[in-house]
């Protein structure tokens, strides 16, 4: 992985193509090797509403470097519309095959990016020596987390951001303890309302700011295969 940019880098690639268009095996080969893939069999938007009804009023607490952003963690045991989605059928049958019929869920955790949000650093979150931050989990050696975004992201609000096939480097600069504020290989990834980003947990990712009218609320499900 190349050496982090400064801010007259010009503006990141847009990754915008139509998600629909990938067979199961060019999407399974994309999340391998780039490191990040889009589902886009949405929801509908009684099953978002749902949702969104749900986590309205749990109790979240500010990251430590902004409190636009609020996060309510280990939410898997909520019931009803969001443990329910802890085995959303477009998304398990994905993983089965790329995985194997045995996955083992690890950590669920809700995200809210409120206008102001000042963007989350390029991270990993794998870190196989331990972690104050993701525990245990973040030590598994196969894991990919499952980003269900319940609001349209478009370049003003939080989108996803990534640094396409850094989870393969074993550069220094690749050190999944490392953070960086930005990257000349970096991608701008809009997603719609009610789909769903696919990490490999060791890729370089994060978001942008969120200068929009809108919060940004995700749902972030982590799997890894039995074996």
């Amino acid at each position: 992985m190349a050496h982090p940019t400064d801010k007259s880098r010009p503006h990141p690639r847009i990754d915008d193509r139509d998600w629909t268009q990938l067979t199961l095996g060019q999407r399974i080969q994309h999340l391998e090797v780039e490191g990040y893939v889009i589902l886009p069999e949405r929801m509908d938007p009684a099953h978002i509403a749902r949702l969104k009804e749900q986590v309205a009023p749990m109790e979240t607490i500010p990251a430590d470097y902004s409190d636009n952003q609020r996060v309510a963690a280990r939410i898997q045991f909520a019931g009803g519309a969001v443990s329910d989605l802890i085995a959303y059928p477009p998304t398990i049958e994905f993983l089965k095959v790329l995985f194997g019929n045995e996955i083992v869920m690890m950590s669920y955790d809700y995200a809210r990016s409120e206008p102001g949000h000042p963007g989350i650093s390029l991270h990993t979150d794998g870190q196989p020596y331990g972690s104050e931050i993701f525990g245990y989990e973040g030590s598994a050696p196969s894991m990919v987390r499952v980003l269900y975004y319940l609001q349209d992201l478009t370049e003003d609000v939080s989108p996803f951001r990534v640094v396409p096939r850094s989870h393969l480097s074993m550069h220094v600069d690749a050190n999944p303890y490392m953070r960086y504020s930005d990257h000349p290989e970096q991608v701008l990834v809009p997603v719609k309302a009610g789909s769903a980003v696919l990490i490999n947990h060791k890729v370089f990712h994060g978001n942008y700011p969120n200068t929009g009218p809108w919060a940004r609320e995700m749902l972030a499900i982590a799997f890894r295969p039995a074996w």
